[in-house]
C-alpha cells in the first residue's frame, strides 16, 4: 500500500530556556544555557548542585490549582506544552473527525516526584497505609496521554511510549505509522519529563552519568568537548502535531515540515554505554534514509543525541563519519542539549521541535560551550560551535539514544 505523508503543523514547548515554542526557538538561537543551581529541592549534600530547570512556571496559569494537585508535574508539563501546539496547529472538533485523532507520548520515568512525596511519607509514618487515592493515577506513566485526550475528546489511539531518553522519539515515530498506515488524520505526539528531584539527582550522580561542574553550571554542558564530564539533567515537555498531508493542505494549515524517514536499532553492547564505533546508531540513520529513499550526501543537518558524557559524543561522532563518509564535514551538526540540558525521555521532542524549526527558518542554533574539542574528534567536522548559522535545509535528522541500546533517527523534509 502506499504511505500516506505526515506533515509537522503544530508546535509546543515548555524548556529550561523556554517556557513557549517561540521563547525557546528564540533562546537556542542566542545559545543561553538553562543551567543553574537546583532550586526545586536542597541539594547542598549532593554532588551535583545544579540542574535545568523550568523558570517561572505558574501551574495556576494553565490549570487550576485543585485539578493541578491531581496532577504529577510531569503530566502538567505535557498539558501545557500540548496545549500551545493543539492551538497553534487549530486542532479542534470544527476541522477535525475526533475519532481519528490519537494521542501517543513519551516519558521514560513518569511521575517520579509523586512516587518520590507518596513513598517517603510512608516510610517517615507509623507504618499505616495512608497513601493518597490520586496516587497510582498521578504515577502511571500514560497519564498523561489520557489527559490530553480527556481534555480534548481526542478518541484515536492512546498511550505512552517509554524507551528510556529515546521515549519521545518512538512515540514520533509511532504517531508518523498511525498517520501513514491512514489510521489516523492526525496525532498529538511528544514527550515530558520531571526529574529534577532528589531521586534523579542522586540516582544518575551515583551512576556518574551527570556532571559536577558546581562552579561553572552554565557551562557543564559542553558536548564533544575534551573536558565534558557528564550530562546536565533537565525537565519540561515538548509537542508536534503531525497531521496527514492532504488533509492539513485542504484546510489550508501552517505546515512547518515533512517526517519522512525514520530509523530503529539496538546497540545489544551494553547496560548505559554506546557500541564505541556507533553501530547501533549507524543502523538507525541508515534505515531513516533508505525508508526516505535518499543519499547520504542529501543530509543537511543533524540533531546529535549529543549529551556531554565521555563515551557517547564519540561514538555519535564515529557513527555519523562512518555513515556519511566525506560529506560528514558538510553536514551542520549540533547538540542542542549544551543549552537545555538532557531532559531524558522527553528530550526527542524539544530536540525534534528544533530540527523542524531549523528547517522551516533555515537557521541551525549553536553548540555552546566548547573550549577545547575532543581529539578523538575530527576538527574539520562543523559543529556549529558558538554562534547560529543561516542555511537552507532540506534534510535534518534528530538523534535520540537511551539506556539499553534503543536507537532512534527521525528524518524530516522542507516542504517547498
Amino acid at each position: 500500500m502506499d504511505l500516506k505523508r505526515v506533515v509537522v503543523t503544530g508546535i509546543g514547548a515548555l524548556t529550561p530556556i523556554g517556557n513557549t515554542a517561540e521563547e525557546y526557538w528564540q533562546n537556542l538561537q542566542d545559545g543561553v544555557s538553562g543551567a543553574a543551581s537546583i532550586t526545586r529541592f536542597d541539594a547542598e549534600n549532593f554532588k551535583t548542585k545544579f540542574a535545568c530547570e523550568i523558570k517561572d512556571f505558574d501551574v495556576s496559569q494553565f490549570i487550576n490549582r485543585k485539578e493541578a494537585r491531581r496532577l504529577d508535574l510531569f503530566t502538567q508539563y505535557a498539558l501545557v506544552a500540548s496545549d500551545e501546539a493543539i492551538n497553534d496547529a487549530n486542532l479542534s472538533k470544527e476541522n477535525f473527525d475526533m475519532d481519528r485523532v490519537g494521542v501517543v507520548w513519551g516519558t521514560g520515568i513518569g511521575g517520579f516526584n509523586t512516587f518520590i512525596e507518596e513513598v517517603a511519607a510512608f516510610v517517615k509514618g507509623d507504618g499505616t497505609p495512608r497513601f493518597n487515592p490520586f496516587f497510582i493515577p498521578k504515577v502511571i506513566g500514560d497519564i498523561a496521554a489520557g489527559h490530553i485526550s480527556m481534555k480534548h475528546g481526542f478518541a484515536g489511539p492512546n498511550y505512552v511510549t517509554t524507551s528510556a531518553c529515546a521515549s519521545a522519539a518512538n512515540a514520533l515515530i509511532d504517531s508518523y505509522l498511525h498517520i501513514a498506515l491512514g489510521k489516523c488524520d492526525a496525532v498529538v505526539t511528544g514527550g515530558s519529563e520531571a526529574g529534577v528531584n532528589e531521586a534523579g539527582v542522586g540516582g544518575f550522580g551515583a551512576m556518574h552519568a551527570i556532571s559536577t561542574r558546581n562552579d561553572s553550571p552554565e557551562t557543564a554542558s559542553r558536548p564533544f568537548d575534551a573536558n565534558r564530564d557528564g550530562f546536565v539533567i533537565g525537565e519540561g515537555a515538548g509537542a508536534l502535531i503531525l497531521e496527514e498531508y492532504e488533509h492539513a493542505k485542504a484546510r489550508g494549515a501552517k505546515i512547518y515540515a515533512e517526517v519522512v524517514g525514520y530509523g530503529l536499532s539496538a546497540d545489544a553492547h551494553h547496560l548505559t554505554a554506546p557500541h564505541p564505533e556507533g553501530h547501533g546508531a549507524i543502523k538507525a540513520m541508515k534505515s531513516a534514509l533508505e525508508h526516505a529513499n535518499i543519499e547520504p550526501e542529501m543530509v543537511d543537518h543533524i540533531n546529535t543525541h549529543g549529551t556531554s558524557t565521555p563515551v557517547g559524543d564519540v561514538a555519535e561522532v564515529n557513527a555519523i563519519v562512518s555513515l556519511f563518509g566525506s560529506h560528514a564535514k558538510n553536514i551542520n551538526i549540533n547538540s542542542t542539549k549544551s543549552m537545555t540540558g538532557h531532559l531524558l525521555g522527553a528530550a526527542a521532542a524539544i530536540e525534534s521541535i528544533a530540527t523542524v524549526l531549523a528547517i522551516h527558518n533555515g537557521i541551525v542554533p549553536p553548540t555552546i560551550n566548547n573550549f577545547d574539542l575532543d581529539p578523538q574528534i575530527d576538527p574539520e567536522l562543523n559543529f556549529t560551535f558558538g554562534k547560529a548559522q543561516k542555511r537552507d535545509i532540506k534534510y535534518a535528522i534528530s538523534n535520540a539514544f537511551g539506556f539499553g541500546g534503543h536507537n532512534t533517527s527521525i528524518l524530516f523534509k522542507k516542504v517547498e
